[in-house]
C-alpha cells in the first residue's frame, strides 16, 4: 500500500512539474517575442530613414537600390533562409498543422528567424511597401518553437502563443493579439491552452512595456460619425475595402500557387530577375507618389489623423500597387501595416463624398474594410484598429464595415490570404521538401 502511494505522489510531481515548466516556457518565451519585436521594430524604423535619406539626395536612386535590393533579398532568402518569403504567418498557421517536428522545423526555427529579421530589414532598406509585423509573427512563433525543445511536451499551442505575442508587442495591441491567435491562427477557441496563451501576451505586453513605454501606436484619437447621413460611409467604405482586399487576395494567392503555361513556368525557374522586376515596379510607384509609398505607410497614415488632411487621391492605389509588387516577389516582409496605408488612402477618398464627416472617422473605417477584405478576420480587424487608435466611440461603425468588408471580400476571393497561403507550406511540408 505505501509502495503504491509512493508511486501515486512521484507521478502527481512529475505531472505538477511538468505543467510548471511547460507554463515557464510560455512566459518566457513571451519575454524574448516581446524583446525581438521592440528591436525590429526600432531596426525598422532606422532602415527607413536610411532609405528616406537616400531619396533626401536623389530620388531617383530607388530606380537602382529598389530593384538590385529585391533580388539580391530573394537570393539570400532562397540560399540561406529557405521559407522565410512573405509575411510569415502562412508558414506559422501550416507549421502549427504539421504533426512532424522536423517539418515544423522547416518552417519555424531560430535560423529562419535571424534571417527573417535581416532579410525584411533589407527590404525596407531599399524601399519595400511592407510590414514588420507579419514578420514577427513568423519570430515569435519560431522562437517559441525552439524554447518548446525544452519542454517535455512540444505542443501546438507554443506556436499559436508566440504568433499572437507577435502581434501583441508588434503594435502594443493584446486583445488584438489574443484574437488573432484565435480567429486566425487556430479558427478556434482552445480551453487547454487559451490560458497559457494569454499569459505569453502578458510577458511580451510587459516586456514591450518596460522597453518602450506605453503608447497607442496611431495616437489617440477621439473622432466619430455624428451624422445619420455620415454613416452611409459605413457600407460605402465596407464594399469598397472588401472589393480592393478580394482582389488582393486573389492577385497573391495566383501568384503563389503559379501561373499555367510558359509564365508560371518562367517566373518559377527565374525568381531573382522576377524580383527585380517586381523591385523596379514599386520604384516607379514611388517616383509617381512623391515617395510616399516606401515602407510601412505608418508616418502618412498617422500624419493624415492627427492633422486631419487628406492623403492625395492616388495614394490608395499606388500603395495597393506597390505592396503588390512586394508581396508576390518573393522577398521577406508583411502585409498588415501596408494594408492598413491602404485602407486608410481609400477612407481618405471616401471621405471626400462626405464633407461635413470628420476625416479621421471615415480614414479609420477604410483602414478596417480593407484589412478586414484582405485577411478576413473581422473581428481582428476591428478590434486591433479600436486598439491602435485608442477610439472606443468607433467601435460599433468599425465592427459593421469589418462584417460588410468581409462578406464582400469572399465574393470575390473564397479562402483568407494567409490560410490559402499556408496549404502550400502544409503541403510541402507533408511530402518532406521546402520551398525554393
Amino acid at each position: 500500500m505505501n509502495h503504491f502511494l509512493s508511486e501515486r505522489r512521484l507521478r502527481s510531481v512529475k505531472v505538477t512539474s511538468e505543467r510548471w515548466q511547460r507554463r515557464t516556457v510560455f512566459v518566457v518565451g513571451g519575454v524574448a517575442v516581446g524583446a525581438a519585436a521592440v528591436a525590429l521594430a526600432m531596426l525598422a524604423d532606422l532602415a527607413q530613414l536610411a532609405f528616406a535619406a537616400l531619396l533626401a539626395k536623389s530620388r531617383y536612386a530607388s530606380l537602382l537600390v529598389t530593384p538590385l535590393g529585391f533580388a539580391f533579398s530573394v537570393f539570400l532568402t532562397n540560399r540561406f533562409f529557405t521559407n522565410s518569403q512573405g509575411s510569415g504567418i502562412p508558414q506559422a498557421i501550416a507549421a502549427r498543422q504539421l504533426t512532424d517536428q522536423a517539418a515544423r522545423s522547416r518552417l519555424v526555427s531560430m535560423r529562419i528567424a535571424i534571417g527573417k529579421v535581416l532579410l525584411t530589414l533589407l527590404g525596407l532598406l531599399c524601399g519595400a511597401s511592407a510590414g514588420r509585423e507579419g514578420p514577427t509573427v513568423q519570430v515569435g512563433a519560431s522562437i517559441m518553437f525552439a524554447l518548446g525543445r525544452m519542454s517535455p511536451r512540444r505542443q501546438p499551442g507554443l506556436i499559436l502563443a508566440g504568433a499572437a505575442a507577435g502581434v501583441s508587442a508588434a503594435f502594443n495591441t493584446p486583445l488584438a493579439g489574443i484574437v488573432f491567435g484565435i480567429e486566425e491562427m487556430s479558427r478556434e477557441f482552445e480551453v487547454r491552452t487559451s490560458g497559457l496563451i494569454i499569459g505569453a501576451v502578458i510577458a511580451a505586453g510587459l516586456t514591450s512595456l518596460a522597453l518602450v513605454g506605453n503608447y497607442t501606436y496611431f495616437g489617440t484619437s477621439a473622432t466619430m460619425l455624428s451624422h445619420g447621413a455620415d454613416w452611409l460611409a459605413v457600407p460605402l467604405c465596407g464594399v469598397a475595402g472588401g472589393l480592393a482586399g478580394g482582389v488582393f487576395s486573389r492577385i497573391v494567392i495566383a501568384m503563389a500557387r503559379g501561373f499555367p503555361a510558359a509564365p508560371g513556368r518562367v517566373i518559377k525557374r527565374h525568381p531573382i530577375p522576377f524580383a527585380l522586376i517586381c523591385g523596379l515596379g514599386v520604384a516607379l510607384c514611388g517616383l509617381a507618389s512623391g515617395d510616399t509609398i516606401y515602407g510601412t505607410g505608418y508616418a502618412q497614415v498617422k500624419a493624415a489623423l492627427d492633422s486631419g488632411t487628406p492623403l492625395p487621391w492616388h495614394f490608395s492605389l499606388l500603395k495597393f500597387v506597390a505592396t503588390a509588387f512586394s508581396t508576390v516577389s518573393g522577398i521577406p516582409g508583411g502585409i498588415f501595416s501596408p494594408s492598413l496605408a491602404v485602407g486608410a488612402g481609400l477612407g481618405s477618398d471616401v471621405a471626400q463624398l462626405f464633407p461635413s464627416a470628420p476625416l479621421g472617422a471615415i480614414i479609420l473605417l477604410g483602414m478596417v474594410s480593407y484589412f478586414a477584405g484582405v485577411v478576413q478576420a473581422p473581428i481582428t480587424a476591428f478590434v486591433i484598429v479600436t486598439e491602435m487608435s485608442d477610439n472606443h466611440a468607433m467601435v460599433v461603425p468599425l465592427m459593421a464595415a469589418a462584417l460588410i468588408a468581409y462578406a464582400t471580400s469572399r465574393l470575390i476571393c473564397r479562402e483568407g490570404i494567409y490560410h490559402a497561403l499556408a496549404k502550400g507550406f502544409l503541403q510541402m511540408g507533408s511530402n518532406g521538401i521546402v520551398a525554393r
